[in-house]
């Protein structure tokens, strides 16, 4: 789990210095899952004093409450409060994004992630892990009895929505279990905006997703496996552990 947090990080920050190179600041999406590579970011960008200042990092998501406004920045699951303690904190004042650059889908607003993505002439990585159910943000798959076809699915844009049974019952494992607390609602980023990224840079760091990297990688491509559309990019990449890499041991009885 370590060396993976390791290497997202120094993926991230060679997307960030390559952007400069060819004499422009990075768009980047990024997700709040895997976490530990930004506390390894914040300490590269510090020691190496590389200005991040017009780098854009579009956060995927973000939960709801109960009038689909974002959770308050100070709940525990706040990915909004995460971001600010795990890694804008923790950067030198004169090094971080401006904060017009540290973006997340706005349940009032929605569009205005497309609209940004169009002016910065679009988004250079993607970064994210798999849910167990397959999604890729909050993109769920669908629920029983609706119907998309594989077109209409990829071109899901950012949008409010309700989380399956399966999302919410994973991400309690992070709070002890207690599914209680993990809100029903999130906003996502869409499958259209990050099937458009220039590339597309997924890790799975967590043994449950063992099973759901194979149905990505060799099941059909559905929207019942949102990240199974990875293989329509031509540049997508999945870094996964060890562990994940290691068959499931399933014993019938």
């Amino acid at each position: 789990m370590a060396s993976l947090a390791q290497d997202l990080a120094e993926t991230m920050l060679k997307e960030i210095i390559d952007a400069k190179k060819a004499g422009r600041e990075a768009t980047i999406i990024v997700p709040v899952g895997p976490v530990d590579q930004f506390p390894i970011l914040a300490r590269m960008i510090n020691e190496q004093k590389i200005s991040c200042r017009d780098v854009v990092l579009i956060n995927m998501d973000e939960y709801l409450d109960e009038q689909d406004a974002w959770v308050p920045i100070d709940h525990p699951l706040s990915f909004r409060g995460y971001m600010n303690r795990a890694f804008y904190d923790l950067l030198d004042p004169s090094l971080v994004p401006k904060s017009e650059n540290r973006m997340f889908p706005n349940p009032q607003d929605p569009e205005a992630i497309q609209n940004l993505i169009n002016t910065r002439g679009g988004v250079d990585v993607t970064f994210g892990g798999i849910g167990i159910n397959g999604h890729i943000a909050f993109n769920e798959p669908p629920e029983s009895g609706e119907k998309y076809s594989i077109e209409k699915f990829a071109a899901l844009p950012t949008r409010v929505l309700s989380l399956t049974r399966e999302t919410r019952t994973i991400n309690s494992v992070t709070v002890g279990g207690e599914i209680s607390i993990i809100p029903w609602r999130a906003v996502t980023v869409g499958m259209k905006e990050i099937l458009a990224s220039r590339r597309l840079r997924f890790y799975c760091n967590r043994p449950w997703q063992s099973a759901v990297v194979r149905r990505v990688l060799h099941g059909p491509l559905t929207p019942q496996c949102p990240a199974s559309y990875f293989r329509t990019h031509p540049d997508a990449m999945l870094t996964v552990a060890d562990y994940v890499a290691t068959l499931p041991n399933i014993q019938l009885r």
